[in-house]
């Protein structure tokens, strides 16, 4: 579920009080029939009489929702999850995934949910092995009786607010019709039949994609006066807008809003298609560039010309990018300040330069051609998606940054260079700087890029390092024809102390570019688990270094000692940065006083922190204290339920509870025993790993 779905589901949850989702109570006992939750009576429901050995057959998770409810899809859409299945089997007997039936749009306000309502089905295959162990054959295989199954069930079922549940379900597969019924067998057949199929023979989906839309020419030898379409790649749509089909004698033209608006395009588009009749199938098809799609079913002469003239022209307007301009800017510094050099000498450093960018894109294009072949979904700035290059590049960004706006000075040639170790060899520096213009590019895309770039991953290995020579050969462009052309040099303004200025004026896209890649970094890791503060702290913290190793360099101008201190706090900046921020390895859940309640109802003891962002002692406690290993141990050993009263904003129920044991703030540790009314343990707000597990094996806690 994205984070976007997770705030809206949220918000929905807490629209209606009462609506708890930490520490759901499991309804059912594991036997066989149907189970009564709120708002959904769940069901395990057998298929025809098998349960012998080498014999499949089929079981079914059957969910009936009252009025108005629903369950949902493998892709919930824009909220939500589908159910999740947990068996618990006799040894020999195997179950396959859970298959989904074609959903339908559910809207909700703004948002569109995928799922069912009424009666939900979700087949499963079983298997009985052929030679099941020896001892372990389940009775069914031995007599005349039937096997028992059983699975912990959990669901949302939501209407305009969301409830999740939970249930312990059980069925009997039988071994003969006697202890079968025909109307479980014909519910889990229909179910079965109803599933998406693959395309028939003679049908075709072909797939064209835009910047911001997407256009399935359907060809299936009927007019298909209605269609929808079922996305399988999260964020692929835009859920909520309108899917516009327009009829065609053999078929239809669907077209539908593409949910992330960019001009690199995914290479397939995968889902289920619905179309007229209630017939619906999955597909997996190629997406083309619009561009290139009309009226050519490949790369014809013309499609690769124009693909390779904007990737020309995108990789020419690259050089305005925030974070390429400056480089460039260097270098033409540097043109103005060596006018005494031959015209031989500027042209080879062109060369140079034109070098180390088709280089570096080659390099970037090998590596994505390799794990596309590899079936890797990969694109343009693939190296993004790793938080290492990420918080590298901005720390690298951050440090030119701090050079360019005068708190040091490395001298224009080392910093035009891109690399300490071109020191020796000017040319050896225009070829890294060319290295370094690439390096610095590759979170833009300029316009006329996007098709280019969508065109060139769809074809062959050859036309894409074509394409990407283009864009590459773009980039390099401004600087080469500058060294080639001397002549061009005299409209320069004179060198001067505007240099000076300008140069510390380019700090600020770099900057700009910094704080871009910060947002990055965090937002890979919110992706995950957590919401990615820890880490973006980290990696501020390790720019905070680097700017302490400028003030070295500064302090220490031209001596062994700066570089020294310099190199090392580089190093420890890049530590910092890098180490992964600790995790809990304990389920911790929001805190609510039901929570405790319905922990004590259970025979369980419970730990609440009581925390906040902006509480650094709290901070503290949680990684020396909590985080240890032998207090997670004896926490999980003694089975606490552990709740986690987040203050960072008021909360009078949370305020409310730390009044209740005296306390008017953070942070607080509180252990509330297995039983109502026992002793109440509050905790000292220092904790040490001693004093918590004497409080955590305190007999009654």
């Amino acid at each position: 579920m994205t984070f976007f779905s997770r705030c809206c589901l949220l918000f929905l949850s807490l629209a209606v009080p009462g609506v708890v989702f930490a520490q759901l109570h499991e309804v059912g006992d594991g036997s066989a029939g149907p189970v009564k939750a709120a708002y959904v009576t769940a069901e395990l429901v057998a298929g025809a009489p098998a349960a012998m050995p080498g014999n499949k057959t089929d079981i079914a998770l059957v969910l009936h929702l009252e009025p108005g409810w629903h369950v949902y899809w493998i892709d919930a859409g824009d909220s939500g999850e589908p159910p999740s299945v947990v068996w618990v089997l006799p040894k020999g007997i195997t179950i396959g995934p859970m298959q989904f039936l074609t959903p339908k749009r559910l809207p909700l306000g703004p948002l569109m949910d995928y799922g069912y309502e009424g009666t939900a089905i979700f087949p499963f295959a079983v298997n009985f092995d052929k030679n099941p162990p020896a001892g372990n054959v389940s009775p069914a295989m031995k007599e005349d009786s039937e096997t028992h199954i059983q699975a912990h069930v959990r669901w949302l079922v939501c209407r305009e607010v969301c409830v999740p549940g939970k249930a312990f379900l059980g069925a009997d597969l039988p071994r003969s019709a006697t202890h079968q019924t025909q109307t479980s067998e014909g519910l889990i057949a229909s179910a079965i039949k109803a599933e998406p199929a693959a395309l028939p023979p003679g049908d075709a989906v072909q797939v064209s994609a835009s910047r911001d839309h997407f256009a399935l020419t359907i060809k299936s030898g009927q007019r298909e006066d209605s269609a929808e379409f079922y996305p399988l790649d999260e964020d692929a749509l835009r859920n909520a807008a309108d899917q516009i089909v327009t009829p065609k004698a053999t078929g239809a033209l669907l077209r539908m809003e593409r949910g992330d608006i960019s001009d690199t395009l995914p290479t397939h588009l995968k889902g289920v298609l619905k179309l007229s009749g209630d017939r619906s199938y999955l597909i997996d098809v190629p997406v083309r560039p619009l561009p290139m799609a009309a009226g050519s079913s490949g790369a014809s002469t013309g499609g690769i010309a124009l693909a390779i003239l904007l990737a020309l022209a995108g990789g020419l307007v690259l050089n305005l990018m925030p974070c390429v301009f400056p480089v460039l800017f260097l270098k033409a510094l540097s043109l103005a300040n060596g006018a005494n050099e031959d015209r031989s000498t500027r042209r080879i450093h062109g060369f140079f330069y034109t070098a180390g960018v088709l280089a570096s894109f080659w390099v970037i294009v090998g590596v994505l051609v390799v794990l596309r072949a590899g079936g890797r979904e990969v694109g343009w700035g693939f190296q993004l998606q790793s938080p290492s290059f990420v918080a590298v590049m901005a720390s690298m960004l951050f440090f030119m940054a701090l050079s360019l706006a005068g708190q040091f000075d490395l001298g224009l040639s080392l910093t035009s260079k891109g690399d300490a170790l071109t020191r020796k060899s000017g040319y050896t520096g225009s070829f890294f700087t060319g290295v370094l213009a690439t390096v610095v590019a590759t979170p833009c895309t300029a316009p006329l890029m996007g098709a280019a770039i969508g065109f060139a991953l769809s074809q062959s290995a050859v036309l894409t390092f074509a394409i990407f020579t283009a864009l590459a050969l773009g980039l390099a462009s401004p600087y080469l024809l500058l060294t080639l052309n001397p002549g061009w040099a005299k409209w320069m303004p004179r060198p001067g102390r505007w240099m000076e200025t300008l140069k510390q004026l380019t700090a600020v896209p770099l900057l700009l570019t910094v704080v871009w890649l910060v947002w990055v970094y965090g937002r890979l890791y919110s992706s995950g688990t957590g919401d990615g503060s820890d880490h973006i702290a980290r990696l501020l913290a390790g720019l905070v270094v680097l700017a302490v190793a400028g003030w070295a360099l500064a302090r220490w101008p031209g001596r062994r000692v700066g570089m020294v201190a310099a190199l090392g706090l580089v190093a420890a900046s890049l530590a910092i940065s890098l180490t992964p921020a600790s995790a809990d390895r304990l389920q911790w859940q929001p805190f609510s006083e039901a929570s405790i309640q319905q922990a004590q109802a259970q025979g369980r003891p419970v730990f609440v922190d009581f925390t906040a962002a902006w509480c650094l002692s709290c901070q503290v406690n949680e990684r020396s204290v909590l985080h240890d290993a032998s207090v997670e141990r004896e926490l999980s050993s003694r089975h606490y339920v552990l709740l986690r009263a987040d203050w960072t904003r008021y909360d009078p129920e949370i305020t409310r509870q730390l009044a209740s044991v005296s306390r008017s703030g953070v942070p607080t540790y509180v252990i509330y025993p297995s039983v109502p009314g026992g002793h109440v343990q509050v905790l000292p707000e220092l904790l040490t790993r001693s004093a918590v597990l004497k409080a955590l094996s305190t007999p009654g806690a």
